[in-house]
């Protein structure tokens, strides 16, 4: 897995981390550990993308939601093991939809994120200019 960051300016400042490689058990934390770099460094509007990913697996799903969740400003939860945060709710989607946005997902990649339900959480785009320019304040 590859990861790599790059800035771009919209309505407000974008980060855009690129994906590449499978997203799976032997990567998901590093995705995680930095994307919470880039948060903790002042980022705080995150575009990622996938275009590159042809293959996500459960854990790789979970790092997408923990992503998401950082950059909607929760923290983890102590303990040993696999990161843990709170469950996405009604109350937390709105803020973390605002912060995190994916940029196209392969078909593969897309059909998993449908019918795990992160596509209702998390709003993908297929155009850069395009989402970008969606991130607001």
């Amino acid at each position: 897995m590859q990861i790599a960051f790059s800035m771009h300016e919209g309505h407000v400042p974008v980060s855009l981390m690129t994906l590449t490689g499978n997203l799976d058990a032997s990567n998901y934390a590093s995705v995680i550990a930095k994307a919470q770099e880039a948060y903790d460094e002042g980022a705080r509007h995150l575009l990622i993308d996938l275009s590159g990913v042809p293959y996500v697996s459960s854990a790789g799903l979970m790092s997408l939601h923990s992503v998401a969740l950082v950059f909607g400003g929760y923290a983890m939860k102590n303990g040993a093991g696999p990161p843990a945060f709170r469950s996405v709710n009604a109350q937390n989607e709105k803020v973390v939809r605002q912060h995190v946005k994916l940029l196209n997902p392969q078909p593969a990649v897309d059909e998993v994120l449908d019918t795990v339900g992160l596509k209702q959480f998390l709003y993908v785009h297929t155009e850069l200019e395009a989402a970008v320019q969606s991130f607001e304040l």
